[in-house]
């Protein structure tokens, strides 16, 4: 069973870095399944839109709920992070790795992605996600000790991919 996670600090860091392990996988022809997300700043709210692509091809969905600069708590749209579970259930069958962008407070509660991490693991499916410094305690509950911590380096997390059971292969050219 191969759980790999980054936990890397700064706003969007590792939605950032997680995006760029998925395009080196896909390089490389491994089939992805799971999901990347892409903050974009709007010139006229304090935050940003976010916006996860479904892997391995789309669709790209915009998972925050904009309630204004005055709103507090989460802006999470739950119904589109629903779609998007199930548009990784579908390509999860074919993958040789899921990619979640964030374990987050759905996931926490047993919700969002948690239950396709699970079905992965128990498919000897490698994973790979996203956990901030809030959801980490729940993250390690949830992985019981399984997990394991990767350092910010795309190479290495490709190497781990390797060594979890992933089949590379180089990129045709």
């Amino acid at each position: 069973m191969s759980l790999g996670y980054v936990s890397l600090p700064g706003r969007g860091a590792n939605d950032r870095f997680l995006a760029q392990v998925a395009a080196r996988l896909q390089d490389r022809d491994l089939k992805l399944a799971g999901t990347v997300q892409t903050n974009i700043e709007r010139a006229d709210r304090t935050k940003c839109d976010m916006d996860i692509v479904v892997l391995p091809d789309g669709p790209v969905l915009r998972i925050s709920d904009d309630r204004g600069n005055l709103a507090r708590g989460c802006r999470l749209d739950a119904g589109v992070l629903e779609q998007a579970v199930a548009g990784v259930s579908r390509a999860m069958p074919g993958a040789d790795l899921l990619i979640v962008n964030k374990f987050g407070k759905q996931e926490a509660e047993g919700r969002g992605m948690a239950p396709l991490i699970a079905e992965a693991l128990e498919r000897n499916l490698p994973v790979l996600l996203g956990v901030n410094g809030l959801n980490l305690p729940a993250f390690q509950t949830f992985a019981g000790g399984l997990e394991t911590a990767l350092a910010a380096d795309i190479d290495q997390v490709v190497e781990w991919c390797v060594s979890a059971g992933c089949h590379l292969h180089e990129p045709a050219g």
